[in-house]
């Protein structure tokens, strides 16, 4: 197994809380492709539980929802990521990508200063 790349990460808080990092942008990105919370939450590998939660956040984060869900049941359910929800999520990708190639150059040097045959925990 080839050792793990250093990859800086961007998360936008709001008070104590992430309002939107990796980890939602992908759910937000997955739902808009699938069209379910629960099936991105499956292509992710967590629980709906935890997507539904991650959800409720952004939508409490920003000032607008960035899904809209709809009732399950029979043949219903289903979730939308909102035109706002794409904005936010086309602007995040934007910071996202600005923000690692304006540090690519400390990114090589502060590599030199891990150790290459770490493979700890994500945090």
């Amino acid at each position: 197994m080839s050792p793990p790349v250093p990859a800086p990460r961007l998360r936008i808080l709001l008070g104590r809380e992430i309002a939107i990092g990796p980890g939602k942008a992908e759910l937000l990105r997955l739902i808009e492709e699938m069209g379910s919370i629960s099936a991105a939450a499956r292509e992710m590998g967590m629980s709906y539980r935890r997507a539904w939660t991650l959800v409720e956040t952004m939508n409490g984060a920003f000032r607008e929802p960035v899904v809209e869900a709809a009732i399950g049941g029979r043949g219903g359910g289903g979730a939308q990521v909102t035109d706002f929800g794409r904005e936010a999520l086309n602007r995040y990708r934007a910071m996202e990508e600005k923000a690692v190639s304006s540090v690519t150059a400390e990114m090589d040097a502060f590599s030199e200063l891990l150790d290459s045959d770490f493979a700890g925990s994500d945090e």
